[in-house]
């Protein structure tokens, strides 16, 4: 098939997105980081507040960790996103869903998921719905608490995903398709489809995480900061050139070997640096309530 040819194709990839995030691998590396920071009261906190939460079965069910409270942790970092396609709940514009114990509401969420860059309606709600959340596990109650963490772990690491702070008026690079020559399975994709898949194929768990965990471990370590500093880390890089692959010239922009490189060594900084804050953060918000509990 020609260049050309693909025109039809093309028009159809540009068609509207849904916003997503850092894939499943992504989401478990990055609590995997962060457990790693966790000292033994924040540990044994987190885990009593994620096995109080609805969903805690069905995340033991797919763990596949030799230590079942880290797979427990991993797995709830990707709830957020699992909802997405769960009949169970419901997005804004869908009639409400019957609510389920434990649950303070049914909704999906989606728009805490990013937050768009100024200037461009105000999309999103991720700058504070973190903070939010992370008062709230601090001084909430038990049941709010426990579905405060799952939502935590997983927006401090979209909150490190550059195309979740900003974009050049496409939704993210959600509007912005690219050829990809590095995913014979879907040669063409939506820029931000391209980030969030950079850290493997979204099926990782277990020992097959172990290679990519090591390699992130490795890196240095990042200065905390807080979720002000991080959303305006992801917004430099989209304003620099990093973020978007530059081909004059092509039908497509192309993800070309220098980009690729490049784009892998900033997703590997940005999922470090997630991880560790991540965990640094969880000690000082859960280690009050475990001394208090005392």
């Amino acid at each position: 098939m020609t260049r050309p040819l693909l025109l039809p194709l093309l028009l159809l990839l540009l068609l509207p997105l849904p916003t997503q995030a850092w894939n499943g691998a992504g989401h478990r590396l990055v609590a995997a980081l962060a457990w790693a920071q966790l000292e033994a009261p924040a540990r044994e906190q987190a885990v009593a507040l994620l096995r109080r939460h609805p969903d805690q079965a069905r995340w033991l069910r797919r763990q596949q960790e030799q230590d079942p409270d880290y797979g427990l942790f991993l797995e709830a970092s990707t709830w957020p996103d699992d909802i997405r396609r769960d009949a169970r709940f419901h997005d804004p514009d869908e009639p409400p869903t019957p609510l389920l114990p434990g649950f303070p509401h049914m909704q999906r969420q989606t728009h805490w998921h990013f937050q768009d860059e100024p200037g461009a309606g105000g999309r999103g709600e991720i700058d504070t719905r973190v903070e939010r959340l992370a008062r709230e596990l601090a001084g909430g109650d038990a049941q709010s608490r426990a579905y405060a963490l799952p939502w935590l772990l997983h927006l401090v690491a979209d909150l490190h995903q550059p195309l979740h702070t900003a974009g050049r008026g496409d939704r993210g690079g959600n509007g912005y398709t690219v050829e990809n020559p590095y995913n014979p399975r879907k040669p063409f994709m939506s820029l931000h489809a391209y980030w969030d898949e950079l850290p493997g194929p979204p099926w990782l768990r277990g020992r097959h995480l172990e290679a990519p965990l090591a390699r992130l471990a490795a890196l240095p370590a990042p200065e905390q900061g807080d979720p002000a500093r991080w959303l305006a880390e992801g917004r430099a890089l989209v304003a620099g050139d990093g973020i978007y692959p530059a081909t004059p010239g092509s039908l497509l922009p192309l993800v070309t070997p220098e980009f690729h490189a490049r784009a892998r060594q900033i997703s590997d900084q940005r999922l470090a640096a997630a991880g560790v804050r991540l965990g640094r953060w969880l000690n000082r918000l859960l280690v009050p309530r475990a001394a208090a509990s005392r």
